[in-house]
């Protein structure tokens, strides 16, 4: 049941002046509303029954705390009883008892990862009140990932299939009692074997034998806790990617994946993709995916959730990654510039053989000959369609490069892909010099990146799988959002100061020379 806030003031609640008006937590408690979580999730609890609830604003501003300061459930509520700043941004009295730790794990579990969309709405209530204040403005936008390493390390197939038949074992002594003789329990000594590939082999052989084993000494309604490892191992060794070493590489965090830093680097866990902007630095939305993620698969879902705060964006800024189609297409329909450089993956073309313009719908080559006509081709073997533009065949015959160019044919044929226009008039605006001032502005998310990883623990993950690292990802996000509220409010209210205080002492200096 969710209660009433109390309201009643304490004598103790005096002590709360002796907080600096500077104070990040005194500001945010002054500046933003967060009276909208309870209404938020007020539908979670029940109106009628139970035992009276701590309020979700209070449990989401613990939350808050943690990841702003990064502790642990325990510490959080150690600190906030003896902190003036915590206690007033809490807005409790002085003397109130905190929740135990272990609720905060609760609340966290059951209400926020249970519904991922919660702290969605979160994020974009606080950028909208941003933007009502004029604390954010018409600004750009840009967008980019970073990866969290799993809490837990990565294993090899031979390994977690070991882990798993030991699983299987062990659940069925605490079902049962006991493992039926006729089930094979000597595990193979992967270790000893030299070939990776024979050990992957008989390890795999070895479980798949010994669950056929199991499952026909058991009954399925009687042992539900074992049927559920076994159907779990099944489907992990039915995933063709998991003998690869591209799936499941841990039985603690089944949905980490490995991904890329780069061609030589990897790492073993989740991928966090967000929308910041460029002038405030504020995140305005957060996905979060496992290592394997293609950077831009979820940018339409993450532009929508920017746009829900009411932000207007005239620019979008992003890495090499993000030059699609897809995604140029959705920067176009909301009326931003895109600032993404030319991916050589969408778009390749020798532009110093081949110049396109695009109002005569011509290709040029270096010798000056010119298309004069097009073809839409069938879809070739990778299911694509392209162009195929052809010169003049009687200019060809005469070009002093026909050799190297033309080869077999008569006239030079140029083959592009549908969008390949389109990408090299992206191509020519790049090589401006507003292009490459303008694009300085993304800077500011490699910056971003490290800050929550060095001073908010996103470096690696809390807990294990795709909703705990997903909440965990969310709450850094809102930290460090309302830490740069915070900054720029501070510095605001300082710029007012000093201007007033200018104007007191130099106001009346001018007045009387003006006399």
């Amino acid at each position: 049941m969710l209660k009433e806030k109390d309201m009643q003031l304490s004598m103790y609640s005096l002590l709360y002046y002796k907080i600096p008006k500077k104070h990040t937590l005194r500001i945010l408690k002054e500046e933003l509303d967060f009276s909208f979580i309870n209404k938020l999730l007020e539908n979670t609890y029940s109106k009628y029954y139970g035992r009276p609830a701590k309020e979700p604003e209070l449990m989401l501003k613990l939350l808050i705390l943690q990841r702003l300061y990064n502790l642990s459930d325990e510490r959080v509520i150690e600190d906030a009883s003896l902190n003036l700043a915590y206690m007033y941004f809490l807005d409790i009295n002085p003397e109130k008892e905190l929740p135990h730790p272990s609720l905060l794990a609760k609340f966290r579990v059951k209400k926020l990862e249970a519904n991922d969309l919660t702290t969605d709405e979160i994020i974009t209530e606080v950028s909208k009140q941003c933007v009502e204040k004029g604390i954010v403005k018409e600004t750009g936008v840009t967008i980019d990932t970073t990866h969290t390493e799993a809490n837990t390390f990565k294993a090899t197939p031979e390994r977690v299939m070991k882990k798993l038949a030991y699983k299987i074992f062990n659940t069925m002594r605490e079902e049962i009692g006991e493992i039926p003789s006729t089930v094979n329990q000597d595990v193979p000594e992967y270790k000893v074997i030299e070939d990776h590939q024979e050990a992957k082999s008989i390890m795999k052989n070895y479980l798949e034998e010994t669950i056929l084993q199991i499952e026909e000494t058991i009954h399925p309604e009687h042992t539900p806790k074992t049927k559920e490892v076994i159907e779990n191992a099944k489907a992990i060794l039915n995933d063709p990617k998991f003998i690869q070493q591209k799936g499941v590489r841990s039985i603690v965090d089944q949905e980490a994946r490995v991904g890329r830093k780069s061609k030589t680097t990897n790492f073993f866990g989740y991928k966090m993709e967000y929308i910041m902007t460029t002038e405030e630095r504020l995140i305005t939305a957060v996905r979060v995916n496992d290592g394997a993620y293609v950077d831009g698969t979820q940018f339409h879902e993450l532009l929508e959730l920017t746009q829900k705060s009411g932000l207007v964006i005239p620019e979008v800024y992003g890495d090499r990654a993000y030059f699609r189609k897809h995604i140029l297409d959705d920067i176009k329909k909301i009326g931003a510039s895109p600032y993404i450089p030319v991916s050589a993956m969408a778009y390749r073309l020798d532009e110093d053989k081949f110049q396109y313009n695009k109002d005569s719908d011509e290709w040029f080559c270096v010798q000056g000959n010119k298309t004069i006509r097009k073809k839409k081709t069938n879809k070739n073997k990778r299911d694509q369609e392209y162009y195929k533009y052809y010169f003049e065949k009687e200019v060809c015959r005469e070009c002093p490069l026909r050799e190297s160019c033309a080869k077999k044919t008569v006239g030079r044929v140029l083959t592009v892909g549908l969008n390949t226009p389109e990408f090299y008039e992206y191509s020519q605006l790049q090589k401006t010099d507003e292009f490459k001032e303008r694009y300085k502005k993304r800077a500011c998310q490699e910056w971003k990146n490290g800050e929550m990883k060095n001073f908010h623990g996103l470096d690696r993950a809390r807990g294990y799988g795709l909703k705990s690292m997903t909440t965990q990802a969310k709450l850094t996000a809102l930290a460090v959002n309302l830490k740069r509220v915070a900054s720029i409010l501070s510095s605001k209210n300082t710029n007012n100061l000093l201007v007033f205080t200018t104007f007191r002492i130099i106001g009346p200096k001018i007045n009387n020379f003006i006399e």
